[in-house]
Formats: C-alpha cells, structure tokens, sequence
C-alpha cells in the first residue's frame, strides 16, 4: 500500500473505500485487504481530512459486484515489467490517444486486449 503524489491522485477521477468495495462485491473487508496485498487491486494511503490518510482503491477497478475484466493481469503485467503502484496507476489513468481514453477506461469497456497489448510492449 502506497502513498501517491498530487499529479497521480488528480488523475484518478473517483476512489472508493475498501469498506465499499466490500459492500459491492459482497466480501468482508479482510478479503478486500488480501486482495490488495496478492496484487490484483491497487489500494494507496490518500488524505481525506488533514492529518488522516485512508486507503483507496479507483473506482475504475469495480465493475459492479465484480473487479474489471482483465484488470488483474494488465496488473501482473505491468508489475512484472517493474512497475511501482504509482507507476501503474499513472499509466492506466493517462489519456493514450491510441485507445482512445485511458487504459482503465479501455478495461471498463471491455478492451482488455488493446491495454494487455499496450503493458507488453512497455516490456520491450
């Protein structure tokens, strides 16, 4: 779990509790906080109130009652090309003219491919 810099966390355009997420996908929180450590949500440390920081999870990696489709391997992905948390947030929420949108949008309209496509050629 991770702390990220203004210009990462402006880029984010909606976070959600892990109390929420436990809530939408119908788990206790304990499992939302595994999750998060077996890497297949990104929970970074974001200040609410002045002095309290809470984790938070994008918004963008819930999809109802389930995580997004293919989000956990274009997680793998990057993380095995080295990336860090902030790293891989950054990258899936900058706009990529290619796609178009973001690659987290790309991963909420079911493009998964493109982005997975797009991790492994960041390897080269």
């Amino acid at each position: 779990m991770t702390e990220i810099d203004a210009k990462t966390d402006a880029l984010v355009p909606a976070w959600l509790f892990l109390p929420d997420i436990a809530e939408a996908l119908d788990i206790e929180v304990t499992r939302v906080r595994q999750l998060v450590k077996e890497g297949q949500l990104i929970a970074v440390r974001r200040e609410v109130r002045p002095g309290e920081k809470i984790l938070q999870v994008p918004a963008a990696f819930i999809d109802g009652d389930k995580i997004v489709k293919g989000l956990v391997g274009t997680l793998t992905l990057l993380r095995d090309d080295g990336f860090t948390d902030e790293e891989m947030l950054e990258w899936l929420f900058t706009p990529d003219p290619t796609l178009p949108g973001t690659p987290a949008q790309a991963l909420s309209e079911n493009r998964g491919t493109e982005v997975k496509r797009r991790a492994q050629a960041l390897a080269v």
